[in-house]
Formats: structure tokens, C-alpha cells, sequence
């Protein structure tokens, strides 16, 4: 009996931590730029250089996105990378500093000089994948790039504790399910191991255009499985301030 109760556990251990490993790690880097050269010239670097390295390295999809409304004060562009697990992540610096072609195709940008510099500041944030969501997904849709929208939401909880119930919320509670159900094509659902605003949860879901995305939260609103799921006392109070940004995709982007 010990011995299949050793086992049985010895089983157990292995499949939560094969499963650990299947849940893909994400950056998003956020470029903040403070003028329209500085946009061109990173928009450069990271469609012939930066892209076409991650791609040699083992990295077929990274995202590249830029905010619907422009802020002249903050230009920004949003990069995701999807990583299989820490080591990889840890290990792509490395291997974009041995990669000559990187090197020489990405130089305007990787050796600017210290007044000539590429950007304003450049932010990262952390996240890994939810366990029903555990790897991203490349959208199925069907309009041009340039009218699709990608709303990316982040929701900050008010103590680590509301964060976890917000999290189970989405997976054990069937929020990612109900929006599955109704085809909102999510690239990745995601919690916050490290950034600027902690504890926290991201999830980035698509639409052909502007009418789409608004068709599909008005159906969201409207589900039975969300109204019963909104009410639950259990899930009530973990979200203490919420963020909606709007992207579209650059048409270089593999996402």
C-alpha cells in the first residue's frame, strides 16, 4: 500500500510539474518613444533585425503593436515574446550577441550613440501563462491589419491574496471558457511575475474592427454564464483598478 501510495504521488508531482512547464513565459516590452524618428528607427530595428534574430533563435511568433490613438507625448510600441520556459528567456541575449547578422543588421539602432538614442525609456513586464490558457495563440481572423483591434486589459488586484481568487476566477470559475464560448480570440490570458504595476493580471483578445470588438463585449455582457459568474460572493472585490489599450498590429508583425 506504501509503495502505491509513493507512487501515486511520485505520479501526481510529475504531471503538476510537466504541466508547469507547458505554461509558456511572456514579456511585453514597451517602447516609450518622444518622437516620430525615434518611432522609425525602432520600427527599423525590430522589422530587420530584431524579428528576423528572434525567429533564428527558436522564436517563430513575436507581436509587435502599436496604440489605436497616439499620444504625441508618449509614442509608444508594444512588443509580446512568448518564451517555453525561464532558461530560454534567460539564454536569448546570448545567443542575440553571438548572431553576426544581428548584429550588423541591427547596428543603427544597437549602437546609437548616447546622445543619439533610440527611445525615451523602455519598460518590461513579466507574465505567465494561465493554466487553461497555457500557451498564446495566433488569432483566426479575417480582416486587413490595419482595421483589426487588439485590446489588451490589465487587472490590478488589491492585495496578492484577490489576485489569486482573480486568477482562479478566470480559470477554475470558466471566465476564459465563456469568452472561448463566444469567440473572442484571445492571444493570451497572463499573471504578472514582474512590472511596474503588481499584483496584477493581463490578457490581450482580438477583433476584425471596432463594430466586432463592441458586438463582442455586448454578447459578453449579455451571457448567463458571466452574470452568474459576476455575482459570486466568493470572487467579489478582486479588482481594484482595471486598464483597457487599444492596438493594432504592425504589418510586420507575426501575431
Amino acid at each position: 500500500m506504501k509503495t502505491s501510495t509513493f507512487l501515486l504521488a511520485a505520479l501526481l508531482l510529475g504531471c503538476i510539474q510537466l504541466m508547469a512547464k507547458e505554461r509558456q513565459l511572456y514579456q511585453i516590452k514597451i517602447y516609450h518613444l518622444k518622437t516620430a524618428a525615434q518611432e522609425a528607427r525602432v520600427d527599423s530595428f525590430l522589422q530587420a533585425a530584431y524579428l528576423p534574430a528572434m525567429h533564428r533563435a527558436g522564436i517563430s511568433t513575436v507581436g509587435v503593436f502599436k496604440p489605436v490613438t497616439t499620444d504625441t507625448a508618449d509614442i509608444r510600441i508594444y512588443v509580446l515574446v512568448p518564451f517555453r520556459n525561464m532558461d530560454q528567456l534567460l539564454q536569448l541575449d546570448k545567443k542575440l550577441a553571438a548572431d553576426k547578422v544581428f548584429r550588423e543588421s541591427g547596428r543603427p539602432y544597437l549602437d546609437a550613440a548616447w546622445n543619439d538614442i533610440p527611445y525615451g525609456r523602455l519598460e518590461s513586464i513579466l507574465l505567465q501563462a494561465f493554466p487553461d490558457a497555457p500557451v498564446i495563440t495566433v488569432p483566426a481572423l479575417s480582416s486587413p491589419k490595419t482595421e483589426r483591434v487588439y485590446e489588451l486589459r490589465s487587472y490590478e488586484s488589491p492585495t496578492e491574496q484577490y489576485h489569486v481568487n482573480k486568477v482562479k476566477m478566470f480559470n477554475e470559475g470558466g471566465e476564459i471558457n465563456i469568452f472561448r464560448q463566444l469567440g473572442f480570440n484571445a492571444v493570451f490570458y497572463g499573471s504578472v511575475l514582474s512590472g511596474s504595476r503588481m499584483p496584477n493580471l493581463m490578457y490581450m483578445t482580438t477583433f476584425n474592427n471596432k463594430a466586432d470588438r463592441d458586438a463582442h463585449w455586448k454578447s459578453f455582457s449579455a451571457d448567463p454564464g458571466w452574470k452568474k459568474l459576476s455575482v459570486m460572493p466568493e470572487y467579489a472585490h478582486n479588482v481594484s483598478k482595471s486598464e483597457i489599450t487599444f492596438l493594432y498590429p504592425t504589418h510586420y508583425s507575426d501575431i
